[in-house]
């Protein structure tokens, strides 16, 4: 079993900092595109279906294999990906009456998602679909005066879905729930930034030993480093900031 989490990108802006935030909290992340092979989610310990700018109604929405939910694996679906979890597997998603965007009360029930916290948290908000019917196996675990399912669970098949985004600052608990989820998970906290850097370093000087011309991770030994690209205190090469 592989120590970390894959994001599936449905385009939000805020995808990678999902994968940033979850490895804030001591848990390997991996942004990975919708069509990642099935196989490879299985080996990992938890998924997370990020948000994404379409909605389902659309004839080229991304999708997502049905697969992914048999494979056991926990499962967390934010704003779109709440909404693709829920329709996937057999509920309803419409136009809301109201769009929210922005800061959103709501209340929330007991959950291991949402353990220790208070039943009133503020989250934001950013969608215009929204849940209208459930799946078989869920429940209603959080609610918004203008979206009566802000958030789903079936507990049994370790399946949450959120409406809202714990990614950014604006979600007060949202680390918590973001650790809750991982806590859900059973990941192990293996990750820390020097240990990576460190270990992408030695990678790439046993290559220069070997005269090795592959690819490592982010930019080839024997080219020069693209516009915009700069170098850490070690000497390896880093890419653009891409976090929005």
């Amino acid at each position: 079993m592989k120590e970390a989490i894959y994001v599936l990108d449905f385009g939000s802006q805020y995808s990678h900092l999902i994968t940033r935030r979850i490895r804030e909290l001591g848990v390997y992340a991996e942004l990975v595109p919708p069509n990642f092979p099935v196989k490879k989610l299985k080996n990992v310990r938890g998924v997370v279906l990020s948000g994404g700018p379409q909605n389902l109604s659309e004839r080229n929405a991304l999708r997502v294999s049905k697969a992914i939910f048999k494979l056991g694996r926990p499962i967390l679906g934010i704003c779109y990906g709440m909404q693709l979890t829920a329709f996937e597997l057999g509920g309803k998603v419409k136009a809301g009456r109201t769009r929210e965007y922005g800061p959103t009360k709501i209340r929330v029930r007991k959950s291991p998602i949402f353990r220790g916290l208070k039943p009133a948290q503020m989250t934001w908000m950013s969608h215009g679909d929204q849940v209208t019917e459930l799946p078989k196996g869920f429940e209603m675990i959080a609610s918004s005066p203008s979206c009566q399912y802000a958030a789903m669970a079936d507990e049994k098949r370790r399946t949450y879905g959120l409406q809202f985004h714990p990614e950014v600052i604006h979600t007060v608990n949202g680390a918590k729930i973001l650790k809750n989820f991982l806590d859900i998970t059973g990941a192990k906290k293996t990750w820390e930034l020097r240990g990576f850097l460190e270990k992408t370093v030695a990678d790439r000087q046993a290559q220069r030993n070997r005269g090795d011309k592959k690819f490592l991770p982010g930019f080839p030994l024997s080219q020069p480093l693209p516009p915009g690209a700069r170098k850490g205190k070690k000497g390896i090469p880093l890419p653009r900031r891409t976090f929005r």
